[in-house]
């Protein structure tokens, strides 16, 4: 389908691919992974034809039909519906072919034409594209609201709706998550494992690139590596890749030392000197192995407020929306110093504005909201980023927060988001998305606040920043309500859903895949009103066996829902104990490769020694008593899920 060979482009004087080999076969979904700057976006600008290589070649089959997702899109009175049909091509030329043809009254070529759009499909072509407007969250009514009436972040969901309206063998995208919800993510997963050409696609979303991609290309040190498998199997596959390469990049060390050593010995003795020179030529001919870098540009913290209020905050009686339109009612909710909340719920259900009522911005139109004495909010949401000060440097956008901070601690604390040197002192203006992004988010760290809200914090971040985000998340001692599509963060840093759906906040007993089969089961009863919640909250994607009458699917479901609800919790203890495990058996191995030192066994060293075996055998013990529990649990789980699925 696609082969590159011997390729080598560069941009603005860097090179970017060197020499690089590339065949993707017909059907692939692959997804493209790197570093920032690597060239991930300038590979899609090279296949459209936009850039041309260096030396090289890519090649594609004749006639290939290539669509992508347009970054941008201008502001036009075309209503939704017609900017994403202008995606097919074809289509639009034969709807103007028709017209050309009746206006001249050439009757032949308008029985050819109608010929040829009945090929087509023109007459499902409207329909396919409201059904794409809806999938990725769009209103009926939206369908007809001219382009111009969207913010940026819907604009983008209407140029990605109109790359997936157009016929096509390989299809690019770059970021197609970006600015879509958990519901959109859902649906374009699904969409796009159905879709039969040729896919390459540009993610920092580790969810997503696991359940759509089937292969991994790696943009590695000008190089393009080729990995089988989702985005799990190619961490797992560059981890060992990377530690057989440090293995030989050790060995390979010693030999050179040893060769040095060599040269360094004999090269002044006149009986040695050939072979000296040829040890030389030898060392100048090796082949270098690059040691693994691996290490992660971003390391970074919230720092723990100094003084925090229990509860923090709390809405009794509430009712939040916009203007007069009241949107969610009966809110009761209470948000207690260490909570961990995700915020689930279909496309417009009212997260934003809940968030909004959370932060004290206007949209409580009735209740109490109270706030503890020492409340500190660090809130982030899209608009963060509109507001940074263009022309302020990252280094004055902290300094004005706390002037008599010294130059170095400031410093310091920018360095932890990849901030150094010029670029701490550079205008936000000039900044990619992702930079300003990574501004907002240290801006809020320095603030110290107990309460963080965060409403798709992940837009923009790249993996890297994305793991360094959620790990910082992992250790905040306060409070935690988020919006987001990152699945992955979401799992690693929240302990509890709230469902935010018809009008009312509730809490959410299932995990996030409950939540996906809910969605599934609630877009097949798409027709029912009122909308029902599921049993339980906890919904599955019900197939209920023929001839099974009214009634005993009732009795069915409510089993099913029961049994559900009494797995979550055995499902989520059986994660904790996983991740407890996990850190045992680490330090564990750290404990070992300590006991190891020769030095432990001297005199000296005696109390250091049984300090350390100390830790080995509390360590032991505790690791042997967490895999009973786990075990305890595990067998738990598969009987629940035995009865579920029996």
């Amino acid at each position: 389908m696609l082969t590159i060979t011997d390729l080598s482009l560069q941009r603005g004087g860097v090179w970017l691919l060197e020499s690089v080999n590339l065949t993707v076969q017909p059907g692939q979904r692959v997804a493209i992974v790197g570093a920032n700057g690597a060239g991930k976006s300038s590979l899609f600008q090279l296949l459209l034809g936009q850039l041309a290589p260096e030396q090289g070649a890519v090649s594609l089959p004749g006639g290939c039909r290539i669509a992508h997702m347009a970054q941008e899109v201008e502001a036009t009175d075309r209503s939704a519906r017609d900017f994403v049909l202008d995606g097919d091509l074809d289509l639009r030329r034969l709807e103007a072919e028709l017209a050309r043809a009746e206006g001249a009254g050439d009757d032949h070529a308008i029985a050819r034409i109608h010929g040829e759009l009945d090929v087509h499909e023109a007459w499902s072509a409207a329909r396919r594209a409201e059904a794409l407007l809806r999938g990725l969250g769009f209103t009926d009514e939206d369908a007809d609201r001219p382009v111009s009436a969207f913010s940026g972040g819907w604009r983008i969901r209407l140029n990605l709706a109109q790359a997936l309206m157009r016929p096509s063998d390989l299809l690019l995208l770059d970021e197609p998550t970006n600015h879509l919800d958990l519901d959109a993510c859902l649906w374009l997963e699904n969409w796009l494992r159905r879709y039969p050409g040729t896919l390459l696609f540009i993610s920092h979303d580790r969810d997503f690139m696991d359940r759509v991609a089937t292969h991994v290309v790696h943009f590695d040190r000008r190089k393009l590596e080729l990995y089988t498998g989702n985005y799990s199997a190619f961490e797992g596959q560059r981890s060992e890749r990377l530690a057989q390469q440090q293995a030989g990049f050790e060995r390979q060390q010693a030999r050179i030392a040893e060769i040095q050593r060599f040269i360094d010995r004999f090269k002044a003795k006149a009986t040695k000197a050939r072979q000296a020179q040829s040890r030389v030529k030898a060392l100048e001919r090796m082949e270098r192995i690059a040691p693994a870098h691996i290490d992660s540009p971003f390391s970074f913290e919230f720092p723990v407020a100094e003084k925090v209020s229990n509860p923090l905050l709390s809405i009794r009686n509430g009712t939040a929306g916009h203007g007069d339109t009241p949107i969610l009612k009966g809110i009761n909710l209470t948000l207690l110093p260490g909570s961990r909340i995700g915020l689930l719920g279909p496309n417009g259900a009212g997260k934003s504005t809940l968030m909004d009522a959370l932060r004290g911005e206007g949209t409580l139109l009735s209740g109490d909201r109270t706030c503890g004495e020492h409340l500190a909010i660090g809130s982030f949401a899209q608009h963060q980023l509109e507001s940074l000060d263009l022309d302020a440097s990252p280094f004055l956008h902290l300094q004005r927060l706390a002037p008599k901070a010294s130059e170095q601690s400031i410093r310091n604390f920018l360095g932890g988001f990849d901030f150094h040197g010029d670029e701490a002192l550079s205008a936000v203006r000039s900044f990619s998305g992702g930079e300003k992004a990574r501004v907002a988010l240290a801006v809020i760290a320095w603030q110290k606040p107990n309460l963080l809200l965060l409403d798709e914090p992940t837009n923009h971040l790249d993996l890297e920043m994305r793991q360094a985000l959620t790990m910082a998340l992992q250790n905040f001692e306060g409070a935690i309500v988020v919006v987001s599509h990152d699945r992955h963060l979401l799992r690693n840093t929240v302990d509890e859903f709230w469902l935010v759906n018809d009008g009312r906040v509730t809490e959410y007993q299932g995990d996030l895949e409950d939540y996906e089969r809910w969605l599934a089961d609630r877009r097949k009863d798409d027709t029912e009103a009122p909308r029902r919640m599921p049993a339980g909250q906890q919904a599955a994607e019900e197939t209920a066996d023929v001839g099974e009458s009214a009634e005993d699917r009732k009795a069915r479901k409510r089993a099913e829902a029961a049994v559900r609800q009494k797995l979550s919790p055995y499902r989520k203890k059986q994660t904790a104990l996983e991740k407890e495990m996990e850190q045992l058996q680490q330090a564990l191995s750290a404990l070992e490769e300590q006991l190891s030192d020769p030095g432990l066994y001297d005199d000296s060293g005696k109390a250091r020694l049984k300090e350390l075996l100390g830790e080995q055998a509390t360590a032991t013990a505790r690791l042997e008593e967490v895999e009973a529990q786990w075990l305890e649990v595990s067998e738990e789980v598969e009987s629940l899920e035995a009865e579920l699925s029996g």
